[in-house]
């Protein structure tokens, strides 16, 4: 069998939420949109079941293969619905969902709903890619609280730069968001990941960790406690070694300069693995620090093994994981690591720890 794995660690995805939910207070959603950002949300959310308060997707599919997979807790639309008839599913499949522009408050008042829904009203803070600004969120909470459809309302912001501390651009959000929804009654979400991490003054009532879970810190210092969940792994399935002035690879962006030993390895960029990373990027090869040489191809990589003697067909390598952080693979392709782990795919998923 193809060695390409990516190993998914549930214990350490358990230890993540708690620290989460400690870092914060009040209660927190288990954020596992986009197949859990590649990990699995069906395997993911079973493993949370005894720990999460709920969990957020993207859109209404997302829910619906959790309910399906038997998780009961509550799950946030974090799009909301995108037409009327969705809302049926709603109602019966008991989530919640995201109202943030005109038409979704149109569809509420409209549908002929037996049991009102909660609805998590989101606030345009700033990032101004949805919600609500300024005087039109109390508009708009009016109007929700007099449909008639509506059983609570939570009000909601989210943040475009909580990743940069040392930017007052998430201040200027919080102080936006408490200036929009002074007067308003109701709990608050404003904390993302980094939000969760860095910003003590966006700990409302609820948390929405996200790439923290998977332990890949958005925070610059790296040193928040996270344990990384996926380790992206395959072996050596072939050596050979090259003279001083050889290439190696498509586009011969290597090229020896002197004699070197090289591990043909089974991962490539249809696997997920950046393509875009240079000469130089870190892995590791039977947990010794090693480095890719040659452009990755779309089935395989090379990396080298002039200074492992040791290595050969057979050896692991380590593209991401507990020995080397994705978020340096992640800057080495320029990118950020939620790409890369959402982008995992054709090689085979083994999970492990409780719930596994």
């Amino acid at each position: 069998m193809r060695p390409a794995l990516a190993r998914i660690d549930l214990d350490a995805l358990r230890h993540n939420y708690r620290l989460a939910r400690q870092r914060h207070g009040g209660r927190a959603l288990a954020v596992v949109k986009a197949n859990a950002y590649g990990h699995g949300a069906v395997r993911c959310a079973q493993a949370l079941a005894d720990q999460a308060d709920g969990y957020a997707v993207a859109f209404l599919d997302e829910a619906l293969e959790l309910r399906a997979a038997g998780i009961t807790q509550p799950i946030l639309l974090l799009e909301g619905v995108f037409d009327a008839a969705e809302l049926t599913a709603v109602a019966e499949h008991g989530l919640w969902q995201v109202v943030h522009h005109e038409d979704q408050i149109r569809m509420l008042e409209a549908a002929p709903l037996s049991t009102p829904l909660p609805v998590w009203l989101k606030v345009n803070s700033g990032m101004n890619r949805a919600g609500f600004v300024g005087p039109a969120v109390a508009h708009a909470w009016q109007r929700l609280h007099a449909s008639g459809k509506v059983s609570d309302i939570t009000l909601m912001t989210h943040f475009a730069r909580a990743d940069e501390p040392q930017v007052i651009a998430t201040a200027d959000q919080l102080a936006e968001f408490d200036a929009a929804t002074r007067d308003l009654p109701g709990p608050r979400s404003l904390a993302n990941s980094a939000a969760v991490l860095g910003w003590p003054d966006a700990h409302r009532d609820w948390a929405r960790p996200g790439i923290l879970l998977y332990g890949a810190d958005p925070m610059p210092a790296e040193n928040n406690g996270l344990r990384p969940v996926m380790t992206l792994e395959s072996a050596v399935i072939a050596v050979r070694e090259i003279r001083p002035g050889a290439p190696l690879g498509y586009g011969a962006r290597f090229v020896a300069e002197q004699p070197t030993r090289i591990g043909l390895v089974a991962m490539g960029y249809a696997d997920g693995y950046p393509r875009t990373v240079p000469d130089g990027t870190p892995l590791t090869v039977d947990s010794q620090p090693s480095r890719l040489i040659g452009r990755v191809s779309m089935d395989m990589l090379t990396v080298d093994l002039t200074h492992l003697p040791a290595a050969g067909i057979g050896s692991r390598v380590e593209l991401w994981g507990k020995e080397v952080p994705v978020n340096r693979i992640a800057a080495a392709a320029n990118t950020i690591s939620y790409e890369l782990l959402c982008n995992v795919k054709r090689v085979a998923f083994r999970y492990e720890g409780e719930g596994a």
